[in-house]
C-alpha cells in the first residue's frame, strides 16, 4: 500500500473499513425471523451501539482533531457542541417534515415504526461518511502507518454498526439477505468520504470535526427521540434496555481499546 498515492490509499483504506459493516451483519444471515420481543432487544442493542459511537467515535475524536489544530479546549468543546446541535436540529426537521410515505418503506405493519427505523438507518449511514473522511485524512497526510491504524480501528468499530443496521432492517420485516445487503450498503459511503477526505486534506482542515459533530447530533436525536421510546413500548420487562446496555458497553470498549 506504500506504493499508492495518498488519495488512492485513502480510498482503499476507507473501502476496507466500510466493508467491515458487512462482516458485522453476517450473524443476521443465520438467524430466523426475529419475534417482536427479539426485535426490541436487537433495536435496543443498535441504539446502544450508536449512542456509544456518537460520543466515542465522533464527538471525542472531533475535539481531538480541533485541539491538534491549535484550538483551545473550550473552543473545541464549543465547536463540537454547535455541530451536534445543528445535526440534531437537521434530523429533527427531517423527522417532522419529510413525507412519511417515502420513509415508511418495508413489510412492517406500522408506518410510524417504519419511519422511525428508516430515520435511524439514515443516521447511521450518514455517520459513516465522516468516518470514511477520517481514514482518508489519515492517509492524506502521507503517513501510511497512521492511515492503516485508523482504517483498522474504524473497520473493527464498524462491525457492531453493521449488525445494528441489519437488526434494524430485520425489525422492519426484511429477510436475512436484504438485511445483510442493507448493512453493506450503509458502509459503502465510507470510501466516498475517504476519497474526499484524502483529496481535501490541507485545503479544508476544519471541515472534518464539523462533519463528525453533525453526524453525532443526528444519531443522538434519532436514538433518544425515536428508537428508545419504541423499544420500551414493544419490550416486556427490561429486555430492550439490557440490549441497549450491551450495545453501548461493547461499542464503548472497542472505541476506548482501539484508541
Amino acid at each position: 500500500m506504500e506504493s499508492l498515492s495518498p488519495i488512492a490509499a485513502g480510498a482503499l483504506g476507507s473501502l476496507a473499513a466500510g466493508m467491515m459493516t458487512a462482516v458485522g451483519a453476517v450473524p443476521m444471515l443465520f438467524l430466523k425471523k426475529p419475534s417482536e420481543q427479539t426485535q426490541s432487544v436487537l433495536l435496543g442493542f443498535a441504539a446502544g451501539v450508536m449512542l456509544a459511537a456518537s460520543f466515542f467515535s465522533l464527538i471525542i475524536p472531533g475535539v481531538d482533531v480541533l485541539q491538534a489544530g491549535g484550538a483551545s479546549q473550550a473552543w473545541a468543546a464549543g465547536t463540537m457542541a454547535a455541530a451536534v446541535l445543528i445535526g440534531a436540529t437537521a434530523i429533527g426537521l427531517m423527522n417532522r417534515f419529510a413525507p412519511v410515505d417515502m420513509l415508511a418503506i418495508g413489510p412492517a405493519q406500522s408506518k410510524h415504526l417504519a419511519r422511525r427505523i428508516w430515520l435511524f438507518i439514515i443516521a447511521i449511514t450518514l455517520h459513516n461518511f465522516p468516518e470514511g473522511a477520517a481514514v482518508g485524512v489519515s492517509f492524506g497526510g502521507g503517513d501510511m502507518h497512521q492511515g492503516l491504524a485508523t482504517a483498522l480501528g474504524i473497520g473493527i468499530q464498524n462491525m457492531p454498526e453493521g449488525l445494528a443496521v441489519s437488526a434494524a432492517m430485520a425489525s422492519l420485516g426484511y429477510g436475512r439477505g436484504p438485511a445483510f445487503l442493507g448493512a453493506l450498503a450503509s458502509g459503502l459511503v465510507e470510501p466516498v468520504g475517504g476519497l474526499i477526505g484524502a483529496g481535501v486534506v490541507g485545503m479544508l482542515p476544519g471541515a472534518l470535526p464539523w462533519g463528525l459533530g453533525l453526524a453525532a447530533g443526528a444519531m443522538i436525536y434519532v436514538v433518544t427521540a425515536e428508537i428508545i421510546p419504541q423499544t420500551r413500548e414493544q419490550s416486556k420487562g427490561d429486555s430492550s434496555m439490557i440490549g441497549l446496555m450491551i450495545g453501548l458497553v461493547g461499542m464503548m470498549f472497542l472505541d476506548i481499546a482501539l484508541g
